[in-house]
């Protein structure tokens, strides 16, 4: 009596038996966390950080070229600050009672979407405008709008969707 034939079998280094299916199997997993990885790849250039291309003139000029590349370089034109759209706190780290809500007053007669004021518990360095990186063109109209020259990245534990307003004693 003869057995049914077997699946064949392959071995790793170590000499494990494994099945062609989970051998194909795994195949299948690595090449498709490729494929995953290269769709999602952190240093693929995106169209808004893409750079200016410059070309080198040929010798011979193509007949199908009408417009000379331009060697200037791209820039972003700014967005303009919209106050009425960008959420704002205001923190007072200071002994001077109501200064927060003050100053938070004087942000909404500016235009500001002052969300909130209180009391900033810790140490900070000087009255400050910290910002979001998205946000920094309007932390420095802020920064006009209340006489605060010192403009901060923000850091934790503020929240990343607003303007941080932070008042000390140098504030006047």
């Amino acid at each position: 009596m003869s057995l049914p034939p077997r699946a064949p079998r392959s071995r790793d280094e170590r000499g494990v038996v494994l099945s062609t299916r989970l051998l194909a199997l795994c195949i299948s997993a690595v090449a498709m966390a490729g494929l995953v990885y290269l769709a999602n790849d952190p240093d693929e250039v995106r169209p808004d950080q893409a750079t200016a291309v410059r070309s080198t003139p040929s010798a011979t000029p193509s007949p199908s070229a009408t417009v000379a590349p331009s060697t200037a370089p791209l820039t972003r034109k700014p967005t303009p600050v919209k106050p009425a759209e960008t959420y704002v706190v205001v923190f007072n780290n200071t002994r001077t009672a109501g200064l927060a809500g003050t100053v938070a007053e004087k942000a909404k007669v500016a235009g500001w979407n002052v969300v909130g004021s209180d009391n900033w518990y810790g140490t900070v360095d000087g009255t400050s405008v910290y910002y979001p990186p998205r946000l920094k063109q309007a932390a420095e109209a802020l920064g006009r709008d209340l006489g605060i020259t010192r403009l901060k990245p923000s850091e934790e534990p503020m929240q990343f969707d607003r303007l941080t307003v932070i008042l000390t004693d140098d504030y006047s």
